[in-house]
């Protein structure tokens, strides 16, 4: 088996792993909204900090995702040859630019995971 496909077999065995991540986190995510329903409902403080605790991981775990598909973009770039085709530089640099944007949405959301205590924005991952 040659290095590339080695490489690309590799790289779809770790998104095979993401999916399953992403699965998690929408059974997390739903769980995290039935507490936020018990705080709002029923006034409920333990409830109010569960949802607080789950929807930081669950933005923790999207952060290291985006990290991963960053360096991946990040990579992709600085892989690109002279006589690549116009088309591919275009597409790597987008999809590097898509990367970036997304991996400060998920520092952002973090960030408002974490210092929202009153829980002024609805978050949802995306």
């Amino acid at each position: 088996m040659n290095k590339d496909l080695e490489n690309k077999l590799k790289t779809l065995k770790i998104e095979d792993f993401i999916w399953i991540l992403y699965i998690g986190i929408i059974i997390l995510s739903l769980y995290s909204n039935t507490l936020e329903r018990k705080y709002y409902v029923f006034n409920d403080l333990k409830s109010k900090k569960e949802y607080k605790n789950i929807t930081t991981i669950i933005f923790i775990i999207l952060l290291i995702v985006y990290i991963y598909f960053f360096k991946s973009s990040l990579n992709d770039l600085n892989n690109l040859k002279k006589d690549d085709s116009d088309k591919k530089k275009r597409l790597v640099i987008l999809s590097f630019l898509a990367s970036s944007l997304i991996l400060l949405s998920g520092i952002i959301f973090l960030y408002i995971s974490i210092v929202d205590d009153e829980m002024y924005v609805e978050l949802a991952f995306n």
